[in-house]
């Protein structure tokens, strides 16, 4: 099969119920979960009881193809109902199609659904029903489908299906991945691991105070397969997600420091600018509360940020103004927040950016300090530009450890045996590397020192990423990585460079001389040897990710030159 082309796949997976999987193999660049570029499914569902339903259309990327294909196999006239688990611009696109060649199907969503449908329609409203509680949707031959609202910051429409005749729970974002195979069910489901807490991750860390009342109500119902939105639909690996699910959201919520992340989003941009900012903070093991401020209410609001060590505004500019939703959350801010709080403003906007600069000025006016300038982005954001914030949002995390660690006396004498261990653990050495990547117009580099030949056959390294490492985003499974190995004597330049403070989105090669690798990785030529990598696995290892990569080439830059060695006195530093 061309990997270009998209398809449909459908089969059967129970009574009286289909799938569709709209694939792709080439990545969709609408929302930063496609990070890892792994391709994605959009996966439909059709159940003929003696009505007919169709959960889910898929979005405007698949829309041709899927009305081709779903026409091909039923008469579209004879569907009663649309089920939509969540419902936004790009799979309205869809939806409008759909109900032009079948103007009879009623809409089911919550009423934050309807309200989007009104946007997407206007006075050509269609015929819905509007979810308000768990209430349930009868169409025979047993299926009387249980209809539970499950309102996510990012998707306060969210509506979840459960089918108990066949025990299917239709989770729509949850437990998904964004990952393109034949597989329709995950058999050996532990090679998803990756794919699925990477979008855990990016989607979910964000949202863990709504995804643990979501999962609070879903847990309820006596499920034997996830179908998801995205990826694989989850029926062998079932309890094993699930759990996994609960300990990584347990996680989010042990964090001690805390953001609060408001914001209002008009065509979505924002809200993708948001989830980077997010996958940034979180990443360096700070907490993340996501507000969506359409939704929430005051209380909800001043109780974030009294309770957060920092908060961070989103906006778009609408009419030259921020929505009257932010300008209302700002104030409960300014009201309660404590001043000595770290703040941050971002946004995106098409003409103008009032809204942005309204923020910045509200909050340097209240006596407020930014951890990082303000972020400004015009139109849709580019991949660049959401690395940028994923890195912005590190360091806001970042500055608010630090004060942290400033504010906390020091014991005045230490444990003795920690002290010990310390200083022996300290005693390892490892040779002083640059790690070097590129992915399209992406490029990074960091220091490293945990550096260690790990495999004969294949010749494979191991390096160790701290979680919060701007790098660590781009080193997943089948990345490619040039490591670096520095000359003693002649590694001071480089180190220097590499250890400063980079501001999100900054160049991080300006000034030292590069060459590309086959991999399309930069070499530095300064370097006493590399050697070219791919990323074969990577392990979670307390505060570090441990790469494994095989070393796919390599070159000696400097034959007569010795390997400089990093010397620490300590084991709880670098």
């Amino acid at each position: 099969m061309n990997k270009a082309v998209k398809d449909v796949q459908v089969l059967p997976i129970a009574a009286d119920t289909t799938v569709l999987r709209s694939r792709t193999w080439n990545r969709l660049k609408f929302e930063i979960e496609y990070g890892l570029q792994r391709g994605t499914t959009a996966n439909s569902y059709l159940l003929t009881g003696d009505r007919t339903v169709l959960l889910d259309p898929p979005g405007e990327s698949f829309c041709d193809i899927f009305l081709q294909n779903l026409q091909q196999r039923i008469d579209v006239k004879t569907i009663d109902y649309v089920i939509l688990g969540h419902l936004n611009a790009n799979r309205g696109y869809t939806l409008k199609a759909l109900l032009t060649l079948a103007p009879q199907i009623t809409c089911v969503c919550t009423n934050p659904g309807a309200i989007v449908l009104g946007e997407i329609f206007g006075e050509s409203l269609p015929s819905r029903q509007i979810i308000r509680g768990e209430e349930s949707l009868d169409i025979g031959k047993g299926h009387r489908l249980e209809l539970i609202p499950i309102p996510l910051p990012r998707w306060p429409d969210a509506l979840a299906t459960y089918d108990p005749q066949t025990q299917i729970l239709y989770t729509d974002k949850l437990f998904g991945a964004h990952v393109c195979g034949d597989q329709v069910f995950d058999e050996g489901w532990r090679v998803y691991q990756q794919d699925r807490r990477y979008y855990f991750d990016c989607l979910m860390a964000p949202s863990a105070k709504q995804v643990s009342s979501a999962l609070s109500k879903l847990g309820e119902k006596a499920a034997k397969i996830y179908a998801t939105g995205h990826g694989p639909l989850v029926r062998y690996g079932l309890q094993e997600l699930t759990q996994s699910y609960q300990e990584w959201l347990q996680q989010e919520k042990n964090q001690e420091l805390s953001v609060a992340l408001i914001y209002a989003s008009a065509y979505g941009n924002t809200a993708t600018l948001a989830q980077a900012i997010a996958r940034g903070i979180s990443k360096a093991g700070v907490r993340v509360e996501s507000i969506n401020a359409e939704i929430a209410d005051a209380e909800t609001i001043k109780t974030a940020v009294t309770t957060a060590d920092g908060f961070i505004f989103g906006s778009p500019t609408l009419g030259g103004h921020a929505p009257t939703q932010i300008q209302t959350a700002l104030g409960i801010t300014l009201a309660n927040a404590d001043t000595q709080k770290l703040a941050g403003v971002f946004g995106s906007y098409g003409w103008s950016g009032e809204a942005i600069d309204f923020l910045e000025s509200k909050l340097r006016d209240g006596g407020y300090s930014f951890g990082f300038e303000p972020i400004r982005v015009k139109f849709t954001p580019t991949e660049v530009v959401l690395k940028t914030c994923e890195e912005a949002g590190t360091d806001f995390a970042q500055a608010l450890k630090k004060a942290k660690k400033a504010k906390t006396p020091r014991p005045s004498v230490l444990s003795a045996t920690a002290n010990y261990t310390d200083q022996a653990l300290g005693r390892i050495v490892g040779s002083l590397c640059i790690v070097t990547t590129q992915q399209g117009e992406l490029k990074s580099a960091m220091l490293a020192s945990w550096v260690s030949q790990a495999t004969f056959t294949p010749p494979g390294i191991t390096v160790a990423v701290a979680k919060e490492r701007a790098i660590e985003s781009l080193l997943y499974q089948n990345s490619n990585f040039v490591l670096n190995i520095l000359a003693e004597g002649k590694h001071l330049k480089l180190m220097k460079h590499f250890l400063k403070p980079f501001a999100p989105g900054e160049d991080r090669f300006i000034g030292v001389e590069t060459s590309t690798a086959n991999n399309g990785c930069p070499i530095l030529r300064d370097a006493l040897a590399y050697l070219e990598c791919r990323v074969a696995n990577r392990m979670e290892c307390g505060d570090h990710w441990l790469i494994y990569a095989i070393a796919e080439s390599g070159e000696v830059l400097q034959p007569t030159g010795v390997t400089a060695v990093h010397h620490r006195k300590s084991g709880n530093h670098y």
